[in-house]
């Protein structure tokens, strides 16, 4: 029996249910599908982890669908809220350290005293966290190092019954994780790329943003580790002559057996990454992928990232 539900609003209502007795449900975004759980139920987060087979020094961003919790929630200033004004919802997640001594969340904040969080830009994620009545925190729901999910399929045939219930929300049109930012300090710290572009930021801000990848070893917000987002074969990146053996990911001009985008449109391209890289790893005859140059600006940045830590060999 399938665990895949339809969006209506008994569905939401369902699912919010599952949420606060402390289930798992995995639902859509803008980015990709997330696994989510009351940030509050230490045990429910747990859960997660266990699912995804993620370490626990991993941490995972809390989603609310009202910018008034955050003044509860963590520590802000009027930065925080102006760019919460700016880009929410929407793909881009803040760093923010924490103002409580709540001993609940310390699971979902990998026992930092910083926590990270934002509010998704999709009609069906913001009515489940309404009802759900907490913040719901939600990492990609997928394997641990695996190809993130952007269907509701993609979330069944990576973690199957290990999530109570499934809510179909289509295929993510951003298709690429959030832009992740540290608002700690007295400038914003880009710590990984997504989908919102750091020229867009820095725009706003009037201002550069600095970079900053984090420890492997031990981040601080998700997307850090040197192997991530991964498929079984081999990848081999910024190629413009494939191998005869390879499967062949283009881009724009230089074609392949499939193109992220003919047009060299990165939004087109950050929306079909994920679902491609699948594609090419079903098709992959001898085991091996490669996949063509994509520029860094504007989403190329958070595009690169993807696929450098995508194709990491140990």
């Amino acid at each position: 029996m399938s665990n895949i539900y339809s969006n209506t609003e008994q569905n939401i209502l369902k699912a919010a249910e599952i949420i606060k007795s402390g289930g798992l449900v995995a639902f859509p975004t803008e980015t990709v599908y997330g696994l989510g759980a009351n940030v509050y139920d230490s045990q429910a987060v747990s859960k997660i982890f266990a699912a995804k087979q993620r370490p626990k020094f991993d941490p995972l961003i809390s989603h609310i669908a009202d910018v008034d919790v955050l003044r509860n929630y963590a520590a802000t200033d009027e930065r925080v809220f102006a760019l919460a004004k700016r880009f929410w919802p929407g793909p881009l997640t803040f760093v923010l350290n924490r103002i409580e001594e709540n001993p609940s969340i310390d699971l979902a904040c990998s026992g930092l005293r910083t926590l990270t969080v934002r509010m998704p830009n999709h009609h069906i994620a913001l009515n489940l966290i309404k009802a759900s009545g907490v913040p719901i925190v939600a990492p990609s729901a997928n394997k641990y190092q695996s190809i993130s999910p952007t269907t509701a399929q993609h979330v069944a045939d990576s973690l199957g019954e290990n999530v109570d219930m499934i809510l179909d929300g289509g295929a993510c049109k951003v298709g690429v994780e959030s832009t992740i930012i540290d608002l700690t300090g007295k400038n914003a710290v880009l710590l990984r790329a997504g989908g919102t572009a750091k020229e867009d930021i820095e725009e706003f801000l009037g201002e550069k943003i600095l970079i900053n990848e984090g420890n492997p070893d031990l981040p601080t917000a998700p997307g850090q580790l040197l192997r991530h987002y991964a498929p079984r074969n081999i990848l081999r990146i910024n190629v413009t002559q494939p191998d005869d053996d390879e499967y062949f990911i283009g881009f724009g001009n230089i074609d392949g057996d499939i193109n992220l985008s003919k047009s060299g449109n990165l939004t087109e391209a950050a929306a079909n990454l994920f679902a491609f890289l699948r594609i090419a790893d079903e098709n992959a005859a001898e085991g091996k992928i490669a996949i063509a140059p994509v520029p860094y600006d504007g989403l190329g940045l958070a595009i690169n990232d993807r696929i450098r830590r995508a194709s990491y060999k140990k």
